[in-house]
């Protein structure tokens, strides 16, 4: 039997090719873009999975509060991990991990390059996480404070294919020796190029002691079966008790809270100073994952309603096969079947084209992912699970509708109209519904997506980010001469302004307090310090909106002077810009923290955005402040830029010719905040049009539904007169009836999503009526160009031929 089922399944296909190959394109489009998304989907959940013991370690993040409102930080301050394993019997272990944030100069033999990637935490790292070794032993690697770990991708850039261990390295020009190799890990959440121990920075010991410097990735290890949220209430309640009262002065707190290893890559997409980790984000996911879910469903109804469409050509071999003693259930066993075959072709097709296009998704999202069916059998279970739940999925409806066909009618030539005159096919309307639902919300969210990347890349951000060089002082010569090579570079014909600093747009910043002495009070405020030279202003651009800028010509501008912006003018209770200057400022100084710099405040300039624009603004202060200098910005003309940018590096190589420059420009640091944006709004344009694609299969094969159930009838009525447009526009109606309540179904719920997705964003497009007539309209164009096609092709049909059954 079943040989026969596969036999008229097979004389089926090749009978009607053209529809069978919509039918088959149809589904392969679609379990094709769901495979694609499938496998990122669960490539982005496999992270940190392959580590033992992971479900009892957790990252430990603050919740900041103050002012400006409330943000998750991964920064934590050193007293974390020394508290809690010396006051809690729950925790088994812990771990602090300090960033080494800058790229730094390595040297072996040859070769003298920067990398960046490195971290410097407590001797106990591999027992912590313990990634596999490829050459030496993690056990102990970490003891000598002058020893490095590289990862074998580092190792073979300075020393090929040979075993580094016990080799030297210069790290910054001292001297590290190799103590082993660690193979990397694409699923471990932590991108690291290179390990040093913590005992290399020699941090003071008062320094490690601190509850405010916020520098460390911290980890905690609890003991079995310990209940972390109960933990984590014990240690928030020792905070507000023993932490609170230190920051009240600062008008900010924290709270610490434990992170779940395994979320560390999806859900901290949000966290501040998270620069290693590589980051995922589950809202994104969730919204892939919802895309391939409407796929599915868009190509099972397509399937559907083109099966549907086709029962008239099959009602007499069903009147047949039942006059012969066939029963329902043979009968639908028989088009389950060929469903099946259909779906099995189909899902062979996608597998194919799955791995032709896997590459393209490696390079597009920087993964290896990989799909093999003979090393990977779960993939392969997978894909036979999906052929079944699909083609039983997909088959069902057409199947029972097929084998309900009445024998005695349907040889006569008459066939029972799958709904009595009068009344409405509900299902398959709302198979077209809810197809078109689906459409119409991912072309709205595309749109509004688009709308807001754009908008990232194209907001006037206070400043002038074009045609900026940046990169940092290397060598203490530079450092300690930096006003003449600063006056070096000025000679350039090629550059018009110089600035060097710590703190520019895009890149680190510094937090810290600054005091407000009023009516006898000293006020402390958490603000960001820009430190900066006297040409600042004027290379970025900024526009002073009070005041003036710092001058050289007026001395105490260098140790007694601070420009605000205008959000500190509020924060700070300045209430104007012009009531702001000539107020007095206190800074405690980084090299003195019993040193009180006194100034005033001599300018205010416009807001501009230094961070992201997922961030406010927030209330900074620019100061000169040379002991931080560490950032160099070039404003240069862009005509002869090869030419200048050879005197800047001939410039730099007389101040610091043991280091090689390495720069970039301003504008690239903005263009790589919104990478995981950019590739959202590509793989959103590009699986909505996918999924208009598909829908629009399923509109056809509804079309040709009506175009046939409908011949006699068109018939009839160009018999009476009716023209081509009249008919045409009698058959497209209804459809695009259907189209409309679709938008007004989805209208709704893509209003709803997108608000909820750009309330991520501190600054963001509006969302307007504009966008929601736009899709209704794109929605409403491309029902019409599908269904035109079949109204067309049926009305000019010759009515002689319709009619001449009668």
């Amino acid at each position: 039997m079943l040989r026969n089922y596969l036999k008229i399944a097979v004389r089926n296909l090749l009978r009607h090719k053209g529809f069978s190959f919509i039918n088959i394109a149809g589904l392969t489009l679609g379990l094709t873009a769901c495979l694609l998304i499938g496998l990122f989907v669960h490539d982005e959940k496999q992270f940190d999975k392959f580590l033992p013991g992971g479900d009892q370690i957790y990252r430990i993040y603050i919740e900041r509060t103050s002012h400006e409102g409330t943000e998750n930080s991964a920064g934590t301050p050193p007293m974390f991990t020394t508290t809690l394993q010396q006051e809690y019997p729950e925790v088994a272990e812990t771990l602090r991990i300090l960033r080494i944030p800058s790229k730094d100069l390595f040297e072996a033999g040859d070769k003298k390059l920067y990398e960046e990637g490195g971290i410097a935490p407590d001797s106990t790292f591999f027992d912590f996480f313990p990634l596999a070794f490829t050459h030496g032993s993690p056990v102990k690697a970490l003891q000598d404070p002058n020893s490095i770990v590289l990862s074998q991708k580092m190792a073979e850039r300075y020393f090929g294919p040979e075993n580094p261990v016990g080799k030297i390295i210069l790290f910054n020009k001292a001297l590290f020796t190799v103590k082993g190799v660690f193979k990397e890990n694409p699923k471990f959440h932590l991108s690291l190029n290179f390990v040093v121990p913590l005992a290399s920075q020699q941090i003071p010991k008062e320094r490690m002691a601190s509850w405010g410097w916020q520098q460390f990735y911290s980890y905690v290890k609890l003991k079995k079966e310990v209940n972390s949220r109960a933990v984590e209430a014990k240690f928030q309640k020792l905070i507000k008790e023993k932490v609170h009262p230190l920051l009240k002065d600062g008008g900010m707190t924290y709270l610490p809270f434990l992170q779940p290893l395994h979320q560390v890559h999806l859900y901290s997409a949000d966290f501040k100073f998270d620069l290693l980790v590589i980051k995922g984000n589950s809202t994104y996911v969730n919204a892939l994952s919802l895309v391939a879910l409407f796929i599915l469903l868009i190509a099972c109804f397509n399937f559907v309603n083109l099966a549907t469409a086709k029962s008239l050509q099959r009602a007499k071999e069903v009147g047949v096969r039942k006059a012969i003693g066939a029963s329902r259930q043979q009968l639908m066993g028989q088009f389950i079947s060929e469903t099946m075959l259909l779906t099995f072709i189909s899902i062979f097709i996608s597998g194919v084209l799955t791995s032709l296009a896997l590459p393209w998704l490696n390079s597009f999202t920087g993964k290896q992912i990989t799909f093999n069916l003979l090393t990977q059998p779960m993939f392969l279970l997978l894909l036979l699970a999906l052929n079944g739940v699909v083609g039983i999925l997909a088959g069902f409806y057409p199947a029972l509708v097929l084998s309900g066909f009445k024998p005695v009618k349907v040889l006569k030539g008459t066939v029972v109209p799958d709904s009595l005159p009068g009344q409405i096919p509900w299902l398959r309307h709302g198979l077209v519904v809810v197809q078109f639902s689906l459409s119409v919300l991912l072309i709205i969210s595309a749109l509004i997506v688009i709308n807001q990347v754009d908008y990232l890349h194209q907001k006037d951000l206070g400043f002038n980010k074009e045609e900026i060089m940046f990169f940092p002082m290397r060598g203490d010569n530079m450092s300690q001469n930096h006003e003449a090579f600063k006056n070096e570079l000025l000679q350039t014909p090629g550059v018009s302004s110089v600035s060097i600093g710590y703190g520019f747009p895009g890149d680190m910043f510094a937090g810290d307090e600054i005091i407000v002495p009023r009516n006898g009070e000293q006020k402390a405020q958490s603000v960001t310090q820009l430190m900066v030279d006297h040409d600042y202003i004027k290379t970025l651009g900024l526009q002073v909106v009070a005041g003036r800028d710092f001058s050289k010509s007026i001395k105490t501008d260098a140790d007694a002077a601070y420009i605000i912006n205008e959000t500190a003018v509020t924060s700070l209770g300045f209430e104007t810009p012009q009531k702001a200057l000539g107020q007095p400022l206190w800074w405690k100084t980084w090299a003195n923290q019993d040193s009180l710099k006194k100034g005033k405040i001599i300018g205010v300039v416009k807001d501009f955005h230094y961070k992201s624009l997922y961030d406010k603004i927030e209330p900074a202060v620019l100061q000169i402040y040379p002991d931080a200098y560490w950032k160099v910005a070039v404003k240069v003309k862009t005509a002869g830029l090869e030419n200048t940018l050879a005197q800047v590096k001939n410039a730099w190589s007389k101040f610091s010719p043991e280091y090689p420059l390495e720069y970039n420009f301003l504008d690239e640091n903005f263009n790589q905040m919104y990478q995981a944006d950019d590739k959202l709004k590509s793989l959103l344009s590009l699986f909505t049009l996918v999924t208009i694609f598909v829908a629009c299969l399923g509109l056809f094969g509804l079309a040709a539904y009506a175009a046939e159930r409908r011949r006699k009838e068109i018939g009839i009525r160009k018999v009476l007169g009716a023209s081509m447009n009249q008919i045409a526009f009698l058959l497209s109606k209804d459809f695009i009836k259907l189209v409309g309540i679709a938008l007004l179904i989805a209208s709704p719920i893509a209003w709803y999503c997108m608000d909820k997705w750009l309330q991520d964003f501190a600054y963001r497009i509006t969302l307007s009526w504009e966008v929601f007539v736009a899709a209704g309209l794109l929605a409403i164009l491309i029902a019409l160009l599908t269904v035109s096609f079949q109204a067309i092709k049926a009305a000019a049909v010759n009515p002689v031929d319709s009619l001449r059954s009668e």
